[in-house]
């Protein structure tokens, strides 16, 4: 789970704090109402203030979540702590239901970790446009998936 956290923290980040170290709710580049690391429940809305506390309890709930999705997934990552660090960061950033129907997944029920390094670099757009922060966590993540 160490590196699982190492890597969402890199690419999330606690932003938008405020004077009294609270963190306050904003839109990714994505349009969706996010807070703390990366959190973006229906509950997070304009004017959602949480302390680093509660952020980083939620990163720890919410990274558990992701670890559980990406095991019940694709079994084959039992076992094999960095490769499921780099689907559980997939799951966390774009969510179950996005590995779910891909073709990354796919490639990585196979055991095919060379067209799953391929695929996962696929996934670095938000709205349409490539993002240098995706491609670089996407490039982090093929890592770990080549480990």
């Amino acid at each position: 789970m160490k590196s699982l956290l190492e890597i969402i923290k890199k690419y999330e980040g606690c932003h938008k704090k405020m004077a009294d170290g609270r963190l306050m709710a904003y839109k990714c580049p994505a349009g969706v109402w996010t807070i703390g690391w990366g959190s973006t429940d229906l509950d997070i809305r304009e004017g959602t203030v949480w302390t680093q506390e509660e952020a980083d309890k939620r990163l720890e709930h919410d990274a558990q979540l992701a670890v559980n999705s990406a095991l019940r997934l694709s079994p084959i990552l039992k076992g094999k702590e960095l490769k499921l660090a780099a689907i559980a960061d997939f799951i966390y950033n774009c969510g179950a239901g996005a590995y779910q129907s891909s073709t990354l997944k796919k490639r990585v029920d196979a055991g095919d970790w060379v067209s799953a390094v391929s695929e996962i670099k696929r996934w670095n757009k938000a709205g349409g446009k490539v993002l240098a922060g995706l491609t670089a966590r996407r490039e982090d993540e093929a890592k770990l998936l080549q480990k």
